[in-house]
């Protein structure tokens, strides 16, 4: 029975005139019961909505604590991508390096057996009779690999003046496109813009060779520390460009990344 039930039945008990004493008693202390019921319930109610409300303030407590786990998480992953790329740009780098490192001993090797068996020839004297070794010009591949090892030993100088007399000397052997671009190695220290020229040479005459995208991506890295990003982007586009399938164009794409504004 309701509170507005008891209240019409009071009412209509006193409004008739019927009512009697006890009656009116009795219906009180179902009121008194009543309203006793009706504030438990209440109470309960409330106890209720309380652990309810404290349940969705839990529940959303974890949804952001979830939320900062998640951006943290994604800050992460970032930097662990760009430590990636880094890596993957060392070992491109580094596998390049290689690559060219196991041509030079293969040339170096050739070069030795060459030089042994050269040096087993001899002349006679008629005169004397007495065997002597032939007085030889050196090779190209001598001359060439000599003037190398001058460079790789820091003898800029020495170097330079090898590389400039096998191209006095033999301007159309194989290794030419070689010789020019260690011949900008030896000026890469101390004048990059000669370094540079050296480079551009060996694109411009011999842009089919190996060295060719080598000598062009050389040619941004050095406009870049110089502070010409135009031109280095210029020269890592063309290396994107033209070679697209060498190391050098891995390497030019990070460079190109890291340039921009």
């Amino acid at each position: 029975m309701t509170r507005n039930a008891v209240s019409v039945i009071a009412t209509a008990l006193v409004v008739a005139g019927c009512a009697t004493k006890g009656a009116v008693q009795q219906v009180q202390t179902e009121l008194v019961v009543l309203r006793t019921q009706m504030a438990r319930q209440d109470s309960a109610r409330a106890a209720e909505l309380g652990r309810i409300i404290a349940l969705q303030q839990r529940t959303l407590d974890s949804l952001e604590s979830t939320r900062e786990s998640v951006r943290q998480a994604r800050t992460e992953l970032r930097g662990d991508h760009l430590d990636i790329q880094a890596s993957l740009v060392t070992i491109q780098e580094l596998t390049g390096q290689s690559q060219r490192r196991l041509s030079e001993l293969r040339r170096q090797i050739d070069d030795r057996l060459e030089r042994m068996a050269s040096d087993t020839l001899v002349t006679s004297i008629p005169d004397s009779g007495v065997s002597v070794p032939t007085p030889l010009t050196p090779t190209p591949d001598q001359l060439f690999q000599a003037s190398l090892q001058e460079l790789r030993r820091g003898s800029l100088g020495t170097a330079r003046a090898g590389f400039h007399e096998y191209l006095r000397s033999y301007p159309t052997h194989g290794q030419v496109p070689d010789a020019l671009y260690y011949l900008g190695e030896t000026f890469s220290v101390d004048a990059a813009d000669s370094a540079m020229a050296y480079w551009r040479e060996v694109v411009e005459r011999f842009p089919n060779t190996a060295r060719a995208p080598t000598a062009l991506y050389k040619t941004g890295l050095s406009a870049e520390q110089q502070g010409d990003r135009a031109a280095a982007r210029a020269a890592y586009q063309r290396v994107i460009q033209q070679y697209p399938r060498s190391d050098e164009a891995d390497l030019a794409r990070n460079r190109l990344a890291s340039l921009r504004p």
